[in-house]
C-alpha cells in the first residue's frame, strides 16, 4: 500500500470510466482530494450511493473508504469538479473515452467539449493532465483549444500522465507501479505533478516532454500486443509440428531479455485499449508518412486467431448446423466484466452463421453481454451452459 501524502492535492477527474475511476479512487487514497466528475447523472447517483458501473476488484472497498474520509467525492459538472466546496483544482485530470473512427483514428471530440468547460471554469493557474490514451500531439490541440476558451487569460499547462492499468489489476497497477510518467512543459506542472504523486516516492518517476508521454502509452501497447499475437503465431507453428506451445513459451520468457508476460498463446487480445491503440499507432504513423506494416501484421494474426477457434469446432463436430456450442467465459479477459471488442462475440456471431446454437456464461460480465451479444442463451451457471452441449469452449481463464 502507497504512503499516504499528507498534504494532498486538490484535483478533478473528468470522466469515471475504467480509467477515471480507479484513477480517482487512487488519487484520493494517497492523501489527495478528488471530485470525480461525469456527465451522466444515473451514475453519479449510483456513485453517491456506493453502487460501482464496472467491476474491478477492490474497487467497492477503495471508493467507500475514500468517501468516509472525506477525500473522494463526485460530481455532475465540470465546473462543479472543479471549484467543489469552494476549493478551486489545482489539477485536472481528462480520463473521457477516445473510440475508434473507422479509419482507426481516435474520436477525440469528447476531449475537445471537456478542453473547452476547463478554459471556462479556471480560476488561477491550472494543470491539464490528458489521463486518456491519446495520439501524440493531442496536448497540442488542447491548448489550442483552451487558448479560445480562456477569456481571462488563466495560466496553465497541459501535461500528459499516461495509465498503464490493466483491467483486473488496476489498483495494484496504479499504486504499485512499474513507471510514472510524467509529459510536462514546465517546471511548475512538474513540481505540481510530483506533489499529486509524493506518496509513490519509491517507485520510477519518468519526467519527459509531452510529445513522448503521449508516445511512450501507444508503443508500450502496440509491444504488447505484439508479443500476444506473436505466441499466437508460434501456438499454430506447434499445433502443426506436435511442439507443446506452453513449453515454448516457458522456454522463451526464462531468457530476460524477452520476460514471461503475454507469452500465453489464447484466442487473441480484446478489451478497449489494445486493438484501439494499436489502429491509432498505425494511423498516427501512416499520417506522418511511416507505413508501419508490423501493427498491421499483429492485427491479422489476431483476427485470424478468432477463425481458427471456428475452424477448431467445425474439425471437431463437422457439421455446425443444430450442433450446440457452450463459452464458458465472455469478458476479453479475468476479473473484468469488460466486452468491448471481446473475442467472444465475434466468436459467436461466426458460429451462429454457421448453424450453431450458443450457450454462454460469465461469471461477471454476463449484464454487459446482454446488451452486445445476440441470438444465444445466457445461461444461469456454468453447469447450465455445458449441459447438453456438443462442444465447450473456454473462452476466458477465470479461477473457479
Amino acid at each position: 500500500m502507497a504512503k499516504k501524502n499528507d498534504t494532498g492535492v486538490s484535483l478533478c477527474m473528468i470522466g469515471t470510466g475504467y480509467v477515471g475511476l480507479v484513477s480517482g479512487a487512487c488519487l484520493a487514497e494517497m492523501g489527495n482530494r478528488v471530485v470525480c466528475v461525469d456527465n451522466n447523472e444515473e451514475k453519479i447517483k449510483m456513485l453517491r450511493k456506493g453502487v460501482m458501473p464496472i467491476y474491478e476488484e477492490g474497487l467497492k472497498e477503495l471508493v467507500d473508504r475514500n468517501v468516509r474520509a472525506k477525500r473522494l467525492f463526485f460530481a455532475g459538472s465540470i465546473r462543479e469538479g472543479m471549484l467543489h466546496g469552494g476549493r478551486r483544482a489545482e489539477a485536472v485530470f481528462i480520463a473521457v473515452g477516445t473510440p475508434p473512427r473507422e479509419d482507426g483514428s481516435a474520436d477525440l471530440s469528447a476531449i475537445e467539449r471537456v478542453s473547452q468547460e476547463i478554459a471556462r471554469n479556471m480560476t488561477a493557474y491550472t494543470v491539464i493532465v490528458e489521463k486518456s490514451t491519446v495520439p501524440a500531439e493531442t496536448c497540442l490541440w488542447i491548448e489550442k483549444t483552451v487558448n479560445r476558451f480562456n477569456k481571462k487569460k488563466i495560466p496553465y499547462d497541459v501535461c500528459s500522465n499516461p495509465e498503464f492499468l490493466r483491467e483486473g489489476g488496476a489498483i495494484e497497477d496504479f499504486l504499485s507501479p512499474d513507471r510514472i510518467v510524467l509529459g510536462v512543459p514546465s517546471k511548475n506542472a512538474e513540481a505540481l505533478l510530483r506533489k499529486v504523486y509524493s506518496a509513490l516516492k519509491k517507485y520510477p518517476v519518468l519526467a519527459t516532454d509531452v510529445k513522448s508521454a503521449e508516445l511512450i502509452k501507444h508503443a508500450s501497447n502496440s509491444f504488447l500486443s505484439t508479443k500476444i499475437s506473436f505466441i499466437n503465431a508460434v501456438a499454430n507453428v506447434c499445433e502443426k509440428t506436435g511442439a507443446d506451445v506452453e513449453a515454448v513459451a516457458k522456454g522463451m520468457g526464462l531468457d530476460r531479455r524477452i520476460g514471461p508476460a503475454f507469452l500465453k498463446a489464447g484466442i487473441g487480445f480484446g478489451g478497449f485499449c489494445f486493438p484501439k491503440d494499436l489502429e491509432a499507432f498505425y494511423w498516427l504513423s501512416n499520417q506522418k508518412g511511416y507505413d508501419f506494416e508490423l501493427l498491421k501484421n499483429v492485427k491479422e494474426i489476431n483476427e485470424a486467431q478468432k477463425n481458427w477457434v471456428v475452424k477448431k469446432v467445425e474439425e471437431e463436430l463437422w457439421n455446425l448446423e443444430g450442433k450446440t456450442v457452450a463459452f464458458l467465459g465472455l469478458a476479453f479477459k479475468p476479473l473484468t466484466d469488460d466486452m468491448r471488442f471481446a473475442p467472444s462475440i465475434d466468436i459467436a456471431e461466426k458460429l451462429v452463421s454457421r448453424g450453431a446454437r450458443i450457450k454462454v456464461y460469465d461469471p461477471v460480465s454476463m449484464p454487459n453481454a446482454k446488451k452486445v451479444m445476440k441470438n444465444v442463451y445466457f445461461a444461469k451457471n456454468e453447469y447450465d451452459c455445458v449441459k447438453d452441449s456438443d462442444c465447450v469452449c473456454l473462452i476466458t481463464e477465470w479461477k473457479r
